[in-house]
């Protein structure tokens, strides 16, 4: 079956927040993408309404082994269902292990440029968020861990959490095995569990894979909460589940013990089956998704590079966010995208909001019909050529 990714849809007046704009604006920014889900979660879902009872669920072993044949199938990762818990979302799985696994008053490590959500979890708790940055190589347009100072943040003994982003929000990067390994033994070394932030594992558009962290070897499991969800893989994050995946069981018991005292362990009607049928009957939806991104991201590269040599594409590898170097055009990004809005409409992410050296990058979610992309961009030259 050969699915539509071509489709405008008209998501104004919907309650979207990122379509909440004026009549002439494209938003090219929140992370979720302009395409209809696959037809089976719609299908699943339809199907669980038409029963008409609507009373208290819980996640059945069904889910479960849902989870674990997709991150078999997909990713090769083998997954206990023993280890997995059932949670409304990614970020309510970290604020909650935020609040339950460290102390008001603790460090919670980050690597910048780094999703501007985590900040809100981390401060919102009463913890302070330590940054090691990222070193970005200007030749390149690439960046890598500063080891030294990620270990010298680490070794603070205030620091007891690191939140790991796998793979990397904003820039896509796609950690290998080798680097995980790395800094896993290094929390390890300091006390420090991690908690990796997984949602957007299934969208790597090329290259190698992303390594499911709990598929690391056992000794690297011990200090590891893993989290994962169908929310940016099928574009259904209105359905919040999520699963938590623990091998340790000590750190399961703590992880589901945050889980339930902060209250977010209880689905809504319609996430089982929609988590149900994404992981059982949306992998050839998703492959077909994936080559469309693609074709959506090098028709940007071949636009930026033709028309806009003086912007620079970081070349990330996954998910649909496209992370670009501004730094010729300005040392503000964000009064750039406040430029770029009101001489154009177009609505992007200034870098500012991810911290680090963001105020030299902008951020453009490329999750849309190809006439829309050529839109975005054909606004996005005129704006930076005038």
């Amino acid at each position: 079956m050969k699915y539509d990714f071509d489709t405008i849809l008209d998501r104004r007046h919907t309650n979207s927040e990122k379509w909440d704009v004026k009549p002439n604006e494209l938003p090219m920014t929140t992370a979720d993408m302009d395409f209809k889900t696959a037809p089976e979660i719609m299908q699943a879902m339809k199907d669980k309404i038409n029963s008409g009872t609507f009373g208290y669920e819980y996640p059945s072993q069904e889910y479960f082994d849902a989870v674990a044949h997709w991150y078999q199938t997909e990713h090769n990762a083998k997954a206990e269902t023993s280890w997995m818990q059932f949670s409304t979302g990614v970020i309510p799985s970290i604020t909650a292990s935020v609040n339950h696994l460290s102390h008001e008053g603790d460090n919670v490590l980050l690597m910048e440029p780094i999703y501007n959500t985590f900040y809100n979890s981390i401060l919102n708790s009463g913890r302070h968020a330590l940054a090691s940055q990222m070193i970005y190589d200007r030749s390149t347009y690439t960046y890598s861990v500063d080891w030294n100072d990620l270990e010298e943040k680490m070794s603070d003994p205030l620091t007891t959490l690191m939140i790991l982003c796998n793979p990397h929000n904003p820039t896509g990067y796609v950690w290998t095995r080798d680097e995980l390994i790395k800094i896993i033994k290094l929390a390890q070394k300091h006390g420090i569990i991690v908690i990796s932030d997984e949602i957007h594992g299934d969208l790597v558009l090329k290259g190698h894979d992303y390594t499911p962290t709990f598929s690391l070897p056992e000794d690297c499991r011990q200090n590891l909460v893993t989290l994962v969800s169908t929310s940016k893989t099928f574009n259904v994050a209105a359905l919040h589940a999520a699963t938590g995946i623990v091998a340790n069981p000590i750190l399961r018991e703590r992880f589901t013990r945050a889980i339930n005292k902060y209250e977010v362990a209880e689905p809504n009607l319609l996430a089982i089956p929609g988590t149900i049928a994404a992981y059982t009957k949306g992998a050839d939806w998703l492959h077909q998704l994936k080559n469309y991104l693609l074709g959506n991201r090098e028709y940007l590269e071949k636009f930026i590079s033709d028309q806009l040599p003086q912007l620079h594409v970081v070349p990330g590898t996954a998910t649909y966010l496209v992370w670009i170097d501004v730094g010729e055009v300005t040392d503000d990004s964000a009064a750039l995208a406040q430029q770029i809005r009101e001489k154009t409409g177009l609505i992007i992410n200034p870098g500012t909001y991810y911290h680090g050296n963001g105020n030299h990058f902008i951020r453009i979610n490329i999750a849309y019909p190809l006439a829309q992309i050529k839109d975005g961009l054909n606004r996005l030259a005129k704006a930076i050529n005038d």
